[in-house]
């Protein structure tokens, strides 16, 4: 199967970056120059999954670029590259729209993801009922099944892990992400149990029954998938510390890297060591969420956390997630002293997580008014590139009318 081709008509300064990204994500990136390229292209019966455009430097000649994706009957997702400022200017509507729009500055592998969001949603089936991933059979090469790996992970205990794991999952789901949640803590896991998920079948008991029937344990996990009524599924690797043994770190890691196949983001929750499990899960996630409360045991483990990532080779993945924000210690000085940026910030509110997990729920389902679920709504879309939405009642002029004004401009 051909890899996905990706137009790039970006600035030569950021094509060249962009197309290495797309490129060790096994897409096609093809550098477009002007409009009579595409064209050509197109013409050729090229097939096109996303287009990547200048909204600023050269708005007239994207605009043309945008005319010949969908003109003769095609349908091809743009992504359209502007600064904050032109987007104020601008202004975007996504209503009735595969196109998206991204801000600069932006970090090239935060645009892969958004691009391989965009082609996942192409292959979406709308009812009414919201979006759902076509079923039938497809190639375990597909690109439409290489979502994002999130580890979540602090070598202390105690800073909120399995609660922001937990809740960045609802949020994603609640996005319309299809969600794989992961309890790959086998000493003190509990996310069953917060979930309400009963008589939840693990990966060791899978093992265990394998090993007696003298059979080789799966390689794919679909079978011991767990459906909470969010939406959202859940694997969980042993319900005892007894047992993990039996575990294979390296192709338990590889079994949860299957995931990415069928759900667009795979959250694992942790256990905080450094074992040979967490290991490989930090060989194959996409980033690392580092939960830090602001006291001096949590902020020593980011530091250790951090020299380790360094030494191991994965501390460009790394990003901090500060809980129990609002108590009083500044960010920056959080910042300053881990050395490392805070990817979002998430505000005590214990009482509601304590209820929400008495009841089997998340704070994303059974307080989504309150400040803290706003919280985990900015991380989820933090972790997947989705810019805040603009205020309602903002009167703006809609990136879609402006395509559209400008196309009848271009072929007038």
């Amino acid at each position: 199967m051909a890899r996905p081709a990706i137009a790039i008509a970006l600035p030569r300064d950021e094509r060249e970056p962009v197309a290495e990204a797309l490129h060790a994500a096994d897409l096609e990136p093809i550098a477009i120059g002007r409009p009579e390229e595409l064209e050509a292209l197109l013409g050729a019966g090229r097939e096109i999954a996303v287009a990547i455009l200048d909204g600023e430097q050269d708005l007239d000649t994207s605009l043309e670029y945008y005319a010949l994706l969908h003109e003769g009957g095609r349908d091809i997702p743009a992504l359209m590259v502007l600064s904050p400022r032109a987007l104020e200017r601008v202004g975007v509507t996504h209503a009735g729209s595969k196109d998206e729009y991204f801000t600069r500055p932006y970090s090239v592998e935060s645009i892969r993801w958004r691009v391989e969001a965009m082609m996942i949603r192409r292959l979406a089936v709308d009812d009414g009922s919201g979006s759902v991933i076509q079923t039938g059979p497809l190639s375990l090469d597909d690109w439409s099944r290489n979502g994002t790996f999130v580890a979540v992970f602090n070598p202390k205990g105690g800073v909120g892990k399995t609660t922001i794991a937990v809740n960045l999952a609802a949020a994603l789901t609640a996005m319309g992400r299809r969600v794989l949640l992961v309890d790959g803590d086998t000493v003190t896991g509990h996310i069953s149990s917060s979930l309400g998920l009963e008589h939840v079948r693990t990966l060791v008991d899978e093992v265990i029954d394998a090993h007696e029937a003298g059979v080789d344990p799966p390689e794919a996990l679909d079978d011991l998938l767990a459906a909470h009524p969010s939406g959202m599924q859940v694997l969980v690797l042993s319900s005892s510390p007894l047992r993990t043994s039996l575990l294979d770190p390296a192709r338990v890691a590889a079994a949860i890297d299957t995931g990415r196949r069928t759900h667009d983001v795979v959250v694992v929750d942790l256990h905080p060591d450094y074992d040979a499990l967490n290991r490989a899960v930090f060989e194959r996630a996409d980033r690392i969420l580092v939960p830090v409360t602001p006291d001096v045991p949590a902020l020593r483990a980011a530091v250790q956390l951090r020299d380790v990532a360094t030494a191991l080779g994965f501390a460009d993945r790394l990003a901090m997630v500060v809980n129990r924000a609002n108590s009083g210690v500044s960010v920056a000085d959080i910042e300053r002293t881990i050395g490392m940026p805070a990817l979002a910030l998430v505000r005590s509110a214990g009482l509601q997580l304590v209820k929400a997990a008495n009841e089997g729920r998340t704070v994303i389902d059974l307080f989504p008014r309150e400040k803290v679920a706003e919280d985990f709504r900015v991380l989820a879309e933090q972790v997947v590139g989705v810019p805040r939405a603009k205020p309602e009642g903002a009167s703006r002029l809609s990136l879609g009318a402006l395509f559209g004004r400008r196309r009848e401009a271009v072929r007038a």
